[in-house]
């Protein structure tokens, strides 16, 4: 039984994590996923991605460690998206949301923040316990800090304490909560509106979010004015940047192409 289920639904394309009992990450999950996101980031047709995790108990607590147990190597063959195979697939300029559905620690948490928004069902509890068996949680490291104030970030990585949805909310790290039967609806209610927008400029953003990460304000303003950033180049010489223009002023809703 495959441990990623997926469903298209036009635009849409919905990720489940369903791997009993806890949903836990062995690489061969992590390859699949990778695979299954490669799959969206290069499918045309697919603008906005949904992942979540199977059950309600659990929407992934990271690596498996009884896999580890058996032999997975924790510096093994992640993928071609690295653990979980979306965190570090490069050019993924389509959004995603991570519809966190029950517990979400170490890797799992990692994963969730590798989603560009992120909603919570309102029993869903996070951690990152790597502190308390002596490793480190290596991508939370680097991007829990720029999601929530950086005290509260250092506080979450140094204690390795958990934390609830509530909470989660109150410092950011999670978009909106939901009770736990409305968090699917909830997902593909925003699904569908960012699948009604622009894809050409959610590319074009998320692509300069990420050259702007290691970057000074200026210079990326340059490469953006410069049109040396593609997504911002194939932006303003494409069809729907003239649709956008158009439609506003005749006063109606834009269709966008893509292209």
């Amino acid at each position: 039984m495959t441990p990623i289920k997926t469903r298209r639904d036009g635009a849409i394309f919905e990720v489940t994590l369903d791997r009993p009992k806890a949903n836990a990450i062995d690489l061969a999950t992590s390859r699949i996923m990778g695979e299954v996101f490669r799959e969206f980031r290069d499918d045309p047709e697919l603008r906005v991605a949904i992942l979540t995790g199977g059950g309600e108990k659990f929407f992934c607590p990271g690596w498996d460690l009884k896999a580890a147990a058996d032999g997975d190597a924790v510096d093994g063959d992640y993928g071609v998206g690295g653990f979980g195979g979306l965190q570090e697939l490069r050019d993924m300029n389509k959004p995603v949301i991570a519809a966190v559905n029950g517990i979400a620690c170490g890797g799992g948490l990692e994963l969730a923040l590798s989603a560009d928004m992120i909603i919570a069902a309102d029993h869903a509890t996070f951690a990152l316990p790597e502190i308390r068996s002596g490793t480190v949680a290596d991508a939370a490291s680097v991007k829990l800090p720029k999601r929530i104030p950086y005290h509260i970030a250092m506080e979450l990585l140094l204690t390795g304490r958990w934390f609830d949805a509530e909470e989660a909310h109150r410092w950011g790290l999670v978009n909106e909560i939901v009770p736990g039967a409305q968090l699917m609806d909830r997902a593909w209610e925003l699904a569908r509106l960012l699948a009604s927008g622009p894809p050409l400029v959610y590319a074009a953003i998320k692509e300069i979010v990420r050259e702007a990460e290691d970057a000074k304000f200026q210079d990326t303003m340059n490469k953006i004015t410069k049109r040396q950033l593609r997504t911002v180049d194939v932006l303003y010489s494409s069809e729907d940047q003239l649709e956008g223009a158009r439609a506003f002023a005749e006063k109606r809703d834009p269709v966008w192409k893509g292209c």
